[in-house]
């Protein structure tokens, strides 16, 4: 039997304010460019970085807002988590050049930086019951809680 999967999991800062429009069935999209870094040591020693660049694309569809939540809670700088898969797509624009685009369509996101002060909240755009955004209840954790989170050198993030 052949399976395939189309899946990614992105953890990055936002590079601008979600754009954020309504098309013509009414719905609503949301589009963001996220950034996502790796560092690491030179064959000369000295402290290396790359910057990638993604274009995330969230809908508001089968009872997910994610357009509306993205729209209502981020802004450029904010770290979130992002889930979805690749989709590629190809176009014809005015002058009738062939455009190409890669985008990452989410179906989940969750929100990772904090909104100041005491009464600061996490939201996730999860496959609910409801399918309704999930607010996080109780006392925010932060990593100052968990420095053991910290002090792993073999983790798979790309930064």
């Amino acid at each position: 039997m052949s399976r395939s999967l189309n899946r990614v999991q992105l953890i990055g800062n936002l590079g601008a304010d979600p754009e954020v429009r309504s098309v013509a069935n009414g719905g609503r999209v949301a589009n963001l460019s996220l950034a996502t870094s790796r560092r690491w040591k030179g064959t000369s020693g000295e402290q290396q970085e790359k910057t990638e660049w993604h274009r995330v694309v969230l809908w508001n569809n089968r009872g997910s807002n994610l357009a509306d939540l993205v729209e209502r809670y981020c802004k450029k700088g904010d770290k979130i988590y992002v889930e979805g898969s690749i989709e590629y797509r190809s176009w014809q624009d005015k002058d009738g050049q062939t455009r190409y685009t890669t985008e990452v369509i989410a179906r989940e996101v969750i929100l990772l930086s904090g909104r100041g002060g005491a009464d600061a909240e996490g939201f996730t755009a999860a496959k609910s019951a409801a399918g309704a955004p999930v607010k996080a209840t109780g006392k925010e954790e932060s990593f100052d809680d968990f420095p053991e989170a910290l002090d792993a050198e073999d983790d798979d993030l790309p930064f």
